[in-house]
């Protein structure tokens, strides 16, 4: 379908033409035995539910449940995955060099309207074979997924490109943006590319786990009402799957927060932008996160 050596014609406009996605043409899931990508899902299974298992603890539960597995191994598979324990404990370790610790400016202070405080979150991803990692933003005041995309890295430029995708296609940007302190970003390439945007940068205390919390629940509910229903194959049926969960989680699901709207009307409501103005947005492909 595409054709990475045609000329003139590029990789990207190939796949704008063809309806599918860069990611699902550059990235492939991460490989680990097929041993270690049923330990990994099910230490992610665990950590949904309790996220203060640090290794130690992990490593006794999955012991108990019958695997033969030391501490050294899950260390390193949690390592892989991203997780860590969340429960308030001294700052032991040192970050990179040359990355600043923002401090948490959302503690007791609530946004009320869209685009004033966004969030953005790393989490893994399991395939039958290997494993991706997915990135989002998300706007606090409505739930609303701004963008997202799927990687086999962690890496500060993709972040960066999630940012710069959302900035576009929201038209707005949020007056501040909190991450974990993760060292994508903390990197100065994407501090600097908030910096860039006058947009205030708010980070996690470590070892908080109430932060970042309604991408957290994003993320449990994509994990347990489609992810690991479906077990994608490969990653082009992985982005198809978690493109339609977006749609649907945006536009079709009611949140009780919401006063049982959806995240589509509550983050465009017509006394808020006008109704010409929200009709063009809600029309306009660009600001669909899943276009």
């Amino acid at each position: 379908m595409v054709d990475i050596d045609l000329r003139p014609i590029s990789v990207r406009r190939q796949c704008v033409l063809a309806g599918v996605h860069r990611s699902g043409l550059c990235y492939r899931g991460i490989s680990e035995s097929k041993e270690n990508l049923d330990l990994m899902k099910k230490i992610d299974q665990l950590y949904l539910k309790e996220p203060v298992y640090g290794y130690r603890r992990m490593t006794a539960i999955l012991r108990r449940e019958g695997y033969e597995i030391n501490h050294k191994r899950v260390s390193r598979l949690m390592g892989l995955m991203g997780l860590e324990a969340i429960y308030p404990k001294p700052r032991t370790s040192v970050p990179a060099p040359n990355h600043t610790i923002y401090p948490y400016l959302l503690r007791q202070r609530q946004a009320r309207g869209p685009n004033q405080i966004w969030s953005m979150d790393i989490t893994y991803i399991p395939m039958k074979e290997g494993f991706m990692y997915l990135m989002a933003i998300i706007d606090w005041w409505s739930r609303y997924v701004i963008s997202w995309q799927l990687a086999n890295t962690m890496e500060a430029d993709l972040c960066v490109e999630t940012l710069k995708k959302g900035l576009k296609r929201s038209g707005d940007k949020p007056h501040i943006f909190n991450t974990d302190q993760g060292s994508q970003f903390t990197s100065n390439q994407f501090t600097n590319a908030l910096k860039e945007q006058d947009i205030l940068i708010s980070m996690d205390g470590r070892g908080r786990a109430l932060d970042n919390v309604f991408i957290e629940r994003l993320w449990r509910s994509l994990k347990y009402e489609d992810i690991y229903l479906r077990e994608y194959a490969d990653t082009e049926e992985l982005e198809k799957g978690i493109r339609a969960w977006f749609r649907k989680c945006n536009t079709k699901r009611p949140h009780q927060s919401l006063g049982y709207e959806t995240p589509s009307d509550y983050h465009l409501r017509p006394e808020d932008y006008g109704a010409q103005e929200a009709l063009w947005w809600r029309n306009n492909a660009l600001f669909d996160p899943c276009a």
